[in-house]
């Protein structure tokens, strides 16, 4: 399954990047190792060259790809977009199944946080106003990270530490999916097999039960953003981490993003072609901006 879900995707990026290339505008500090590991733990910065000397914002990046596939390449042009609107933009690759297994993705975050404390001053990152974006399984993973920020006794399942103090202002969650049960996984008829790849017991009902969004969301979560669209076939995701942020009081907007003329899929918002993904990616920011 994931040599198929690569390819396949590959060659839906491959059409989606043609003849993309960088901004002007922006400025990239490109392939910084955040870990040990100098092929899967790099990352790069991007910046408005418009802004030098300032400390800005930070958006994060928490890359898509069914766990198995994606890297910061292919999310230089959207991650470059974001820094254009003012911030500066951490974009990472992540260690990925089957070669490392869960929890290698979140161990990975967790460095790239690191990381940004620690290189904040040489890259002008405010650290008091970090947030982060993520799309399907990225958007997963971002979930799964805000939750070990905010939730002690889940926090506490995991090997590592988050940074001392460290908090994420406002994320984004896109395309994503948050409730995972292993009698009713999401409705794509792949993430059964690619759980296989992807956790170490090949997808027990504990494991499902740990990495399982929605069940470890509490009032101290941070405000978020969710995005669906009409063909998005996750979209019965939103709604369900929707009715549980509402549940408590956690600040959060519901975007359903849809147009009758034009048939918005699965993270359109990294398309940067597309009119759509410049409406949706401002809205995103502007959301952001409000916590600054």
């Amino acid at each position: 399954m994931s040599d198929q879900i690569r390819k396949s995707f590959k060659e839906g990026d491959d059409i989606r990047d043609a003849g993309l290339t960088a901004p002007a505008d922006v400025e990239r500090f490109d392939d910084l190792v955040y870990g040990s590991d100098p092929k899967w733990q790099v990352l790069d910065v991007y910046r408005p060259k418009n802004q030098k000397g300032q400390m800005l914002p930070v958006i994060v990046s928490v890359h898509g790809g069914g766990w198995v596939y994606g890297d910061k390449e292919r999310y230089q042009y959207y991650t470059m977009s974001l820094a254009q609107r003012g911030f500066a933009v951490v974009n990472f690759t992540y260690r990925l199944a089957p070669e490392f297994k869960f929890p290698a993705p979140a161990e990975d975050t967790n460095l790239v946080m690191q990381w940004i404390v620690k290189h904040a001053m040489e890259y002008g990152m405010d650290t008091d106003h970090v947030f982060a974006v993520g799309d399907s399984a990225g958007a997963h993973l971002l979930g799964m990270y805000s939750c070990i920020l905010t939730n002690p006794g889940y926090a506490a399942q995991f090997s590592f530490r988050t940074p001392e103090g460290f908090s994420l202002k406002a994320i984004a969650l896109n395309c994503g999916v948050y409730e995972m049960k292993k009698e009713d996984h999401p409705d794509d008829m792949t993430t059964g097999d690619l759980m296989q790849d992807y956790l170490p017991g090949g997808g027990t009902a504990a494991e499902y039960r740990m990495i399982s969004i929605t069940d470890h969301v509490t009032t101290d979560f941070p405000p978020t953003f969710l995005m669906t669209a009409p063909k998005d076939f996750l979209r019965d995701q939103a709604p369900v981490m929707a009715k549980r942020v509402q549940s408590l009081d956690v600040t959060f907007c519901y975007r359903f993003f849809a147009d009758p003329e034009k048939e918005l899929g699965h993270v359109f918002h990294c398309n940067m072609k597309s009119e759509y993904a410049k409406m949706i990616n401002d809205e995103e920011c502007s959301f952001f901006r409000e916590f600054c």
